[in-house]
């Protein structure tokens, strides 16, 4: 057995993941790739998932506080460790991580001289891998001196930083020499520059900039900016237009404002042309963009002041000049092999206009994505690297491997200036003015009419300062304790390249659902990156696309569409769950027999989790053990940052294996997660993450049987154990309310008091209200009311939005909300809700709810003053209930009933 069968240190993981070595953002920074996950919860899975837990209770202490220790520094312990393993492992211990991605998890193997093994199926990620967890733990030693650059006297792995900081220092020397003539300099060097689209005005005719922003630097009073803008000074005799820099705030208004046309607002930002004002709605400039009648126009140039500061002036016409000649240069730059133009000329997929905003602009081609001095740039840039390979191998006489590993972190530094280039580069103004990072949403490359280009000299987004980034990082990397070069290749997870039972352990974060789409998102890098590369490594820009991207036939994942009736992809849910059944079939097959598989996850959506669970039964595994750790800030924005993710144990399943009976196997379920909850205490876990953790001890029992039968014969899906485990942690771990039984409330009260417990008036991920759904036997449309969506999620209805009526029939948190809604109207309104439901002041459910819920939230909230003054006024509120009724009674007493014998007789023929 696996000690992350019985243990996994959550806490640590949890409280290193925040900040610090744990987060993991020294390594992703030294590559652009997405979905990052904390180093701390890799080193954890590696560690617990190859170090075993004996049947010795002193064994297990020891070896608890030796992962412990470890999780206290990235290289903590490490010599203790390393021993451990040796002793465990006398003939060598090896994992596999098939969806490697940047390799964090073979990483933090390979650092403890585990033999470790790193498979992608993106060449992309598989590049990244490679320059994380193989090159850095290599001896360069032995290599030729580099003909530039200061002589070194270093040894082993850290000549490679010395190296590569020469080697980018020649690469910026030489772009910068070849780059001049087309961003020339006057008394100060540029940092950047204001770019905008223009369209012709389809009422005047003339052509004018689309712009969403005219400030250029915010003020600040407090040191004395009064900050920069610009306005469009247009001549409507001439037809022409120019910017102008003015100090302090805009005094005009940009042309990209949401509209008003005959009375009426138009959906999202429209086109306003200065000239005429004539008002153009998305529909139509975006219809003109597609019928490529946009233009680029250079507005403003930022530079540098003699203080540093940065600040903004009007182009001259030598600088408008300089980026014409950039124009006609781009069109005769050679190719850079046979079938390899300089400009790239891979097509942009059909269908990615979610994840390639500018594709949905007319743009269709990567090479499209930026304007012509930005494309040539880059191609610059490319070009240099590659020569760079070619001279350090055929002049220099260094190894093809050397040569790739400094031409592949030049090529790194690329990919992050890719960042900050394209049109989706936009002048961000706020924290001082920078250039804006292209994946505003996570993976989606965005883009703006108005958009801004970074110089080929000093300043953000420029290549000279993403160049510090990844020299920080690389140096981070070579400063830690020893390590063994792990083996990163490019490959399918649905076909590993290893033998039967031969690797100690599969530890994997595999893909989550739809929530990112990998190749489609780097395949900007991807095209850039096969010039960068097309000397030294060209295996790199290998692809049977017939777009030129990379390969998507067996990416498991499932795209995500904006307009899903138009669009089609085979990476759909069924692809998904198919390909991840074979994924986790192969990890089983060349998994050692007593090793695990262990996988990371976090999604929110249970039915992603059904799905998930689906795969892993396909693929003949069985959970044995589910740690809950939070990985990310509640802060962190996007779907893409999981605020808790689960560590899951898997063994294969044991052959001949019983059906179980429903019934039996739910009282066992039940069993299993209550002998679980003291050890969650004692590790710290709170309520919430033990609701994720129950699933672990769930599979673990429904793992024992082939399949499960109800009453009737028919099978019960595994996930319904999913419910009932939740269920269990629940009533285990609620507390009677004032005596009272929590599970004696109606459900949809029993579902608030449980959800106000657990996370009182702070939201909470929509998914994690699904789940609460399931657990409650509640839907989401009957929890309306209860909970309210908010900007991270959902939290507790303020009853200030309760609305609709009381009757006999209401829960009791329906009535307690409508008696806080009226208390602001006296004891009168809230006495009539009171008789409504047919309450008063001796049901204790009712006052139960209120005081109980009073004394969760803040003191402060209105909810919490008004539930707290009820209680204290209940015998008030129940005398003035009381006369209502009492005066109903007597008014309805005195009513002439219909149809009565006292009625007047009716008068007619037969009186």
């Amino acid at each position: 057995m696996r000690m992350i069968e019985r243990w996994f240190p959550c806490a640590e993981v949890s409280d290193a993941s925040r900040v610090g070595w744990g987060s993991g953002n020294s390594e992703a920074n030294l590559f652009t790739w997405f979905a990052k996950r904390p180093l701390a919860q890799a080193k954890a899975a590696v560690l617990t998932s190859l170090l075993p837990w004996p049947d010795n209770a002193e064994e297990q202490g020891e070896l608890k506080e030796l992962v412990r220790r470890a999780m206290e520094g990235r290289d903590n312990a490490w010599q203790d460790v390393v021993n451990t393993l040796e002793k465990y492992y006398p003939n060598g211990v090896s994992m596999l991580d098939p969806f490697s991605g940047r390799a964090m998890i073979p990483l933090e193997a390979a650092r403890l001289q585990v033999k470790a093994n790193g498979i992608d199926y993106s060449p992309v990620a598989t590049l990244a891998g490679q320059l994380l967890a193989d090159y850095p733990m290599r001896d360069w030693s032995h290599e030729p001196e580099l003909p530039f650059g200061e002589s070194h006297l270093n040894v082993g792995n850290t000549r490679l930083l010395a190296d590569l900081r020469s080697v980018l220092e020649e690469i910026t020397r030489r772009h910068q020499v070849d780059m001049a003539p087309f961003y020339p300099v006057s008394h100060r060097r540029p940092w950047g520059y204001l770019w905008a689209v223009t369209l012709p005005c389809q009422e005047c005719g003339l052509r004018f900039p689309l712009v969403g922003s005219l400030t250029l630097r915010i003020p600040q009073p407090r040191k004395g900016d009064p900050g920069q803008s610009y306005e469009l000074v247009v001549d409507r005799a001439a037809g022409t237009f120019h910017a102008e820099v003015r100090v302090g705030p805009a005094a005009t208004k940009p042309t990209m404002l949401s509209g008003v046309k005959q009375g009426k607002s138009v959906p999202g930002k429209s086109a306003i042309c200065p000239f005429c004002d004539h008002l153009h709605p998305v529909q139509l400039h975006r219809r003109l963009m597609k019928e490529r009648q946009g233009q680029d126009v250079l507005l403003i140039v930022g530079e540098l002041d003699d203080e540093g500061v940065k600040v903004f002036r009007s182009p001259t016409d030598v600088e408008i000049e300089a980026a014409e000649q950039a124009r006609k240069q781009l069109k005769v730059e050679p190719d850079f092999a046979s079938g390899l133009p300089a400009v790239p000329n891979e097509r942009i997929p059909v269908g990615n206009a979610s994840v390639i905003q500018p594709s949905a602009y007319g743009y269709s081609s990567y090479g499209e994505l930026c304007n012509d001095r930005q494309t040539l740039a880059l191609v610059n840039l490319c070009r240099h690297i590659d020569s760079m390979g070619v001279q350090l191998t055929e002049v220099h006489g260094l190894s093809p491997e050397y040569a790739s590993a400094l031409v592949g972190y030049a090529s790194s530094v690329l990919v992050r200036k890719l960042r900050r280039s394209t049109r989706g580069a936009r002048l961000q103004t706020t924290g001082g003015s920078q250039v804006g990072d292209i994946f505003v949403n996570e993976t989606s490359i965005g883009f703006a009419y108005d958009y801004f280009e970074a110089s080929p000299y000093e300043g953000p987004g420029t290549w000279s300062s993403v160049t510090k980034g990844t020299l920080s990082s690389l140096k981070n990397q070579l400063g830690r304790l020893g390590g063994s070069a792990a083996k990163i290749s490019r490959g399918s997870a649905v076909a590993l390249p290893f033998r039967d039972k031969s690797l100690s352990a599969v530890i994997t974060d595999p893909p989550y659902d739809e929530m990112i789409p990998y190749s489609d998102a780097s395949d900007l890098s991807f095209v850039w990156l096969k010039r960068a590369l097309a000397s030294t490594q060209p295996w790199f820009g290998f692809t049977s696309d017939l777009d030129g991207v990379q390969e998507k036939t067996e990416e498991i994942i499932v795209k995500k569409f904006r307009a899903r009736k138009t669009a089609t992809d085979h990476r759909t849910k069924d692809f998904y769950d198919l390909m991840m059944g074979r994924a986790f079939a192969e990890a089983r097959r060349v998994v050692a027999e007593d090793g695990v598989v262990t996988i990371v996850f976090g999604h929110g959506d249970p039915e992603v989790w059904h799905r998930l669970l689906g795969a892993i039964t396909s693929a003949e595994l069985v959970l044995t053990g589910s740690w809950p750790a939070k990985t990310e800030s509640d802060k962190s924005g996007g779907s893409a940052n999981i605020v808790t993710t689960l560590t899951m144990a898997c063994r294969p399943a044991p052959g001949l294996r019983p059906a179980g009976r429903a019934n039996l196997v739910e009282a066992e379920v039940r069993r299993e997660v209550e002998s679980r909850i003291q050890l969650w205490d004692a590790a710290g876990l709170a309520p919430t993450d033990q609701l994720m953790a129950s699933a672990g001890p769930a599979m673990e029992v429904v793992g024992k049987y082939s399949k499960v039968l109800n009453h009737l014969g028919d099978p019960v899906e595994p996930t319904h154990y999913l419910v009932i485990a939740r269920k269990t942690v629940i009533d285990a771990t609620s507390v009677p309310i004032e005596n009272l039984p929590l599970d004696t409330f109606d459900s949809r009260t029993r579902f608030a008091l449980g959800w106000v417990r657990l996370y009182r008036r702070s939201a909470a991920p929509k998914s994690e209200a699904r789940w609460q759904a399931l657990a409650a036997d509640l839907t989401m449309d009957e929890l309306k009311g209860v909970l309210t969506e908010a900007d991270k999620g959902v939290l507790f209805a303020p009853a200030s939005s309760w609305s609709g009526s009381v009757s006999p029939t209401s829960s009791v948190i329906d009535v307690a909300m409508a008696m806080a809604h009226a208390w602001a109207g006296g004891l009168d309104e809230v006495a009539q809700v009171l008789v409504n439901a047919q309450r008063d002041e001796d049901d204790a459910y009712l006052w139960a709810t209120l005081s109980y819920l009073s004394s969760l939230l803040p003191d402060a909230d209105p909810d919490a003053i008004a539930w707290t003054s009820l209680v204290r006024a209940r015998r008030g509120i129940g005398q003035v209930a009381r006369g209502v009724v009492s005066a109903r009674r007597k008014a309805d007493e005195s009513k002439p009933k219909q149809g009565s014998f006292f009625e007047s007789e009716p008068t007619g023929a037969n009186s």
